[in-house]
């Protein structure tokens, strides 16, 4: 685990993460403490109405096989078509990276606070776990696909009105993560300025 000292290393730190394919992530992954010390972490998500709306779902090593069964077996259904290669390609879905978080997004409806702040919510979870497991010495990668959308995949970790909102990989970079381009700061910031009367 990683400390700082000053802010600018907190700063530099935060500066240094990057999402990893997950089909590269290799062992060690986080252990079981470890695990729950990332999903902690993220607890401290922004949550309008102290509402939590997303819970985790760890799928351990030993259950991925049943995972990528379920998956496959899920995908057939949907699309009976489906040839070989699909069908092998859940299965390599569910197996990749030492280990894996499903996240489920899970608003409550009753709630006066927005269903957009809710999703909001959902998504700054997930970033937070991205964050807590970069800071463990680990690599994640927030991946949805076909999976999220289906609901027979949803219902294996919930139910309706519940969603996926991803499915987090984690393990080691097998190989140095290579910098992705990044939008240059002044596209995406500006100063307001009033405009009229």
């Amino acid at each position: 685990m990683t400390e700082f000292n000053d802010l600018s290393s907190l700063t530099r730190y935060l500066a240094s993460r990057r999402s990893g394919r997950p089909r590269d992530m290799i062992a060690p992954g986080p252990d079981a403490a470890q695990i729950r010390q990332i999903v902690a972490t993220a607890l401290r998500t922004p949550d309008h109405g102290k509402l939590n709306p997303w819970r985790v779902v760890h799928v351990a090593s030993d259950q991925r096989d049943a995972f990528a069964e379920k998956l496959a077996s899920a995908y057939r259904a949907e699309k009976p078509e489906a040839g070989r290669l699909e069908i092998e390609a859940m299965e390599t879905f569910a197996r990749q990276a030492p280990e894996l978080l499903v996240v489920l997004f899970s608003p409550r409806e009753s709630s006066k606070i927005p269903l957009w702040e809710q999703q909001l919510s959902a998504g700054a979870f997930v970033m937070n776990l991205l964050h807590a497991v970069h800071a463990q010495g680990f690599v994640g990668g927030w991946i949805t696909g076909w999976p999220s959308y289906s609901d027979a995949v949803r219902d294996l970790f919930g139910a309706a009105p519940e969603q996926i909102a991803g499915f987090l990989f984690i393990g080691t970079a097998s190989q140095p993560l290579e910098e992705r381009p990044r939008p240059q700061l002044d596209a995406v910031f500006a100063e307001w300025a009033p405009t009229g009367d």
